[in-house]
């Protein structure tokens, strides 16, 4: 039995192996930072990356509360005030980006590959689970990827890279670490 448990998971488990690894990303770019490091824009049209994680924790918590029952957009979300300046502090900050990961992991926790092909809606469209997952890991991606670059910029010479740095191409491909394939498992 576990092991029928185990294999109806397998692509559930791929994705969520992503979406952990584009958390952890976060996470080590917001470490690296600065209190006033983590409020700060880079122009009056930017987004600071306080900004930026109350975006996706928002996003994270009313796509995924009540995931397979209730459309994605929820009637409580205030979108728009995810986009206000903000000034809080580090623990406010990982308290708020912790609480919309906490609401996906909840919601995928119970879910195996047959639900992939199960429709969910987001501002009334229909999508299958499988797209409503992908566009999620997509969104997160991308807004983790504005924060590792802003983080970046903030700390110029003394950023940790989170990934491969550049010239470290051939000594991690002597041991690949962060690959989630099956053969790196």
């Amino acid at each position: 039995m576990f092991g029928t448990l185990a294999s109806s998971r397998r692509m559930i488990s791929w994705i969520e192996t992503e979406f952990r690894r584009y958390k952890e990303m976060g996470e080590g770019a917001i470490a690296q930072l600065g209190p006033d490091q983590l409020v700060v824009r880079a122009s009056p049209q930017s987004l600071s990356i306080a900004t930026v994680v109350w975006h996706v924790a928002g996003n994270l918590t009313s796509r995924f509360t009540d995931f397979l029952t209730t459309d994605g957009e929820k009637p409580w979300r205030n979108r728009e005030s995810e986009f206000e300046e903000r000034n809080v502090g580090r623990k406010e900050l990982l308290e708020k980006w912790e609480g919309g990961w906490s609401a996906l992991f909840a919601a995928l926790d119970p879910l195996t590959d047959e639900d992939l092909e199960r429709t969910v809606s987001v501002r009334g469209v229909p999508l299958t689970v499988g797209e409503a997952l992908l566009r999620a890991l997509g969104h997160v991606s991308y807004h983790v990827g504005q924060i590792t670059f802003f983080g970046k910029v903030l700390r110029g010479p003394a950023w940790e890279y989170l990934t491969i740095p550049p010239g470290g191409t051939d000594a991690y491909n002597q041991s690949p670490t962060k690959e989630k394939g099956p053969s790196a498992q």
